[in-house]
């Protein structure tokens, strides 16, 4: 049965993971980001219009000669190490020969025999199921190689039903992103987590994404393609057999699409082996919306793109003590870094894993820097601004607040010039852009009301409109002081400190609590 042009049934995924022993194989392509391509000094601004961030060198116009981009070097370095991987003393680029019509060149500059990086690994902490019926396990995934390369450009195809090239009435060619850094980093087969292979697969995916966040080399936006993963996966028949015919599952970009996309090729693969036909080594392409992959080209092997050595780029040759000063200067990987602060701010898993979910993490270190207690902090970002994120559909790091505003907000709650209430209306007028916290209290006048003289006025008001509340009050029933505490809370409009105005109604009606 060839999987090129028709869809089998599928088994069961735990039916097929039963019977096979899944691996799995990652490519993950990294667009750093630095302010001109790989070879040229053309612009790499995101967003742009078609075709206005490129050159002679970019285009691939006869005469023009590439420069290669020092800062690329020094984040491919960079990752390299934080990879656990050895550092080439001499590396060198070579021309990878295909055409596309999003290839201008007709060959793309990249390394194939001499990687900068290569024999690396990376722990991957796998959680544990959501109902707790599966463990969490940390699984070690070993990186062959993170070498240097140019992005492509992008094609759209227009007028088909599907935006593939089959159907569409006609393409068009952007090469803003041709020429654009990138680093591939390539696993090699990740074998041994059985049914769970999926998961594995999404969590290194996660933990490179975090890793290469914190090196501060990419902004790693899986929507806007800076950072695509290929899927590769076969099946064997047992651990010790001999790995099976493997398929590439094209630039999946999100987390939860890696999983989905391992699981799915596990379940289509198993129905192709046990109907008695043969995995085809092709591409496929990953379909978000119906969680579908369908086939797209027979996959080439090394020797069908006529690698040379590039004539027109020197070797790299990384200084061994510059390779040393940048790894003494390596940030503290993630893992680490977030069991450090989940002991320092005493969270539970859950807790950690709610502020990892909703994107917080960076956001309330940020602020805890700045002087607010953990508990605070953390309650501002997945509570009232993950609201707000939400109902403006867009991420909390895209909010018009920092944390040094939060920060300030907490500190006038801690110092009594807030309440909660309070706080609150202060918070919605700094996202509307009216200033800072202080600001807002002093424009609106939304400090809290600690003038004893103004809240007894309010209070003998209360007390007077409500003179059966006052004479339960004086009978014991101190509870009832509530209905007067809240009947001032609402003259003055959250404004007053109700504390203090429970302290005063008592004292007023002579009964001490």
């Amino acid at each position: 049965m060839s999987t090129t042009n028709t869809q089998p049934d599928l088994i069961a995924y735990d039916d097929a993971v039963a019977r096979f022993d899944p691996v799995v194989g990652l490519e993950v392509h990294v667009e750093l980001n630095t302010a001109t391509k790989m070879f040229s000094g053309a612009p790499t601004e995101f967003g742009a219009a078609p075709n206005t961030q490129v050159d002679p060198t970019s285009l691939g116009l006869p005469g023009s000669m590439p420069v290669l981009n020092a800062k690329a070097v020094e984040s491919a370095v960079r990752i390299g190490l934080a990879l656990n991987c050895s550092i080439a003393a001499q590396c060198r680029f070579a021309r990878k020969n295909y055409f596309y019509p999003d290839m201008p060149k007709n060959f793309q500059t990249s390394q194939y025999d001499e990687p900068i990086a290569f024999d690396g690994w990376l722990d991957v902490e796998v959680p544990a199921s959501e109902d707790g019926s599966l463990p969490a396990f940390t699984h070690r995934v070993e990186i062959e190689r993170a070498h240097m390369e140019e992005d492509t450009g992008k094609s759209s195809h227009v007028g088909g039903a599907t935006g593939r090239i089959h159907g569409a009435e006609y393409s068009l060619v952007d090469y803003n992103r041709a020429g654009i850094p990138l680093i591939e980093i390539v696993t090699r087969p990740i074998a041994g987590a059985g049914a769970r292979v999926g998961e594995v697969a999404r969590a290194y995916v996660a933990t490179l994404r975090d890793l290469l966040r914190g090196l501060d080399v990419s902004d790693v936006k899986m929507e806007q393609g800076s950072m695509r993963c290929d899927v590769n996966l076969s099946l064997r028949d047992a651990p010790d057999a001999k790995l099976g015919t493997r398929t590439e599952t094209k630039n999946v970009n999100s987390l939860r699409s890696v999983e989905r996309a391992v699981r799915y090729e596990v379940s289509r693969q198993a129905a192709v082996l046990l109907g008695g036909g043969t995995v085809v080594q092709e591409t496929r392409h990953w379909h978000e919306d119906t969680g579908l992959t369908t086939s797209g080209r027979v996959k080439s092997d090394a020797e069908d793109y006529r690698y040379f050595p590039e004539p027109d780029l020197v070797p790299v040759a990384p200084d061994p003590a510059w390779v040393e000063e940048l790894r003494a200067a390596l940030p503290e990987p993630p893992a680490a870094r977030r069991r450090r602060l989940q002991t320092d701010w005493g969270l539970t898993d859950l807790d950690m894993r709610d502020l990892l979910n909703a994107g917080a993490l960076d956001l309330v270190e940020a602020t805890v820097a700045l002087g607010a207690p953990p508990a605070a902090a953390r309650k501002w970002w997945t509570g009232e601004l993950s609201r707000a994120a939400n109902t403006r559909g867009t991420s909390l790091e895209q909010l018009p607040v920092t944390p040094a505003q939060v920060a300030q907000l907490q500190a006038l709650v801690d110092g009594g010039k807030l309440n909660d209430k309070l706080a609150r209306q202060v918070l919605e007028h700094v996202l509307d852009g009216e200033g800072d916290p202080q600001q807002v209290v002093d424009a609106r006048g939304l400090a809290v009301v600690s003038d004893d003289g103004a809240l007894l006025v309010a209070i003998d008001e209360a007390l007077a409109a409500n003179p059966d509340v006052a004479g339960k009050i004086r009978d014991g029933k101190v509870q009832a002081a509530g209905a007067i505490v809240g009947a001032v809370m609402k003259a003055t409009r959250g404004s007053a400190d109700a504390a203090r105005v429970r302290e005063l109604v008592l004292e007023r009606v002579s009964v001490r609590a």
